[in-house]
């Protein structure tokens, strides 16, 4: 008799049935409660009204006043400094992107082939991740001082002249870059993990069958490892295009300021603008000028981006992807 009422096909769904299917949904809303009040609360929320001031004159003080699209042609024609820190923050996302990534992945490989002392070396390498920005960035200015600091001593006493580096512009951000990959310790732990996760039986039978050290990598540890270089590349691209702390501290200390809040309202990317960041202006704009509707615009426009940048190394995630004939 119940297979022939299941056979008639579908029909009302009895009471006790309905009740129990509100109940398990309520449950599971319940349990997800928490993090949906956060995103609606931090997250969504801001992020609309952050569109929405975009489109005004605020300041905190007297109500918004809806201005149209001005923020954003302010933007692209008349705003002296934002085109620097565009370009300064360009810099950093194709420059000290790919050399973290490229260290990070180098360092974690050698660690790889290390039989003794493994452990030790990979603990050296990651405690400078543990250091707080401001204080690397306080000892990397110290460290790299033209005049006093141990890289230039160390350089004069070979017969080579060190370059002024912090306070020359054209040595700021390679400065910033070295300590970048100071600190590499996090990207490498992460390296390490997805390389020793990689199956070794595929390294066996490419060693039976003679295949070279590049084609080893480009054919077993690549494609392995491919899904945590996107993640590193993702994530590295929204950091870079955030990058705030390392620069404004530097700049602080490199001018000579005594705290980070003054350096960046008269040192602002010193030394000559090369340390401005976007996120820098961003900040000043909103929070020393008080033009919260055009840093709302900055915002969003640095938002737009980085959803970009996302999906653009999404979709080449798999540009490498090796092929039968590349392997002959």
């Amino acid at each position: 008799m119940a297979l022939a009422l299941t056979a008639r096909g579908p029909g009302p769904v009895p009471a006790p049935l309905r009740s129990k299917r509100r109940r398990d949904r309520l449950t599971v809303l319940a349990f997800l409660a928490p993090w949906l009040i956060g995103l609606a609360v931090f997250f969504i929320y801001p992020l609309v009204m952050t569109v929405y001031y975009s489109f005004t004159r605020f300041d905190l003080v007297t109500a918004p006043h809806w201005i149209g699209l001005r923020n954003y042609q302010f933007f692209f024609t008349k705003d002296p400094k934002v085109w620097q820190a565009v370009r300064n923050t360009a810099w950093l996302v194709v420059i000290l992107v790919p050399a973290r990534m490229l260290f990070g992945l180098g360092v974690s490989m050698v660690l790889t082939t290390l039989r003794r002392g493994g452990g030790i070396f990979r603990t050296l390498f990651y405690l400078p991740a543990l250091a707080p920005p401001v204080a690397a960035t306080l000892a990397f200015v110290f460290m790299f001082n033209p005049e006093t600091g141990p890289v230039n001593v160390g350089l004069k006493s070979i017969g080579i002249t060190g370059p002024l580096w912090f306070n020359d512009p054209a040595w700021a951000k390679p400065a910033l870059v070295l300590l970048g990959l100071w600190g590499i310790g996090d990207l490498m732990i992460i390296f390490l993990a997805a390389l020793l996760d990689v199956p070794k039986d595929q390294y066996e039978a490419a060693s039976l069958d003679g295949v070279k050290p590049w084609q080893r990598f480009r054919y077993i540890t690549f494609p392995n490892i491919r899904p945590v270089l996107t993640f590193g590349a993702v994530t590295g691209v929204i950091a870079a295009l955030q990058y705030f702390t390392e620069a404004s501290v530097a700049a602080t200390v490199a001018s000579g300021k005594a705290n980070i809040g003054e350096g960046i309202g008269t040192t602002l990317g010193y030394p000559d603008g090369s340390t401005l960041t976007y996120p820098q202006w961003l900040f000043v704009k909103g929070f020393s000028d008080y033009a919260l509707g055009y840093a709302s615009a900055l915002a969003v426009l640095l938002f737009a981006v980085s959803v970009v940048f996302t999906v653009i190394l999404l979709r080449r995630a798999h540009a490498f992807t090796p092929t039968e004939e590349s392997l002959r």
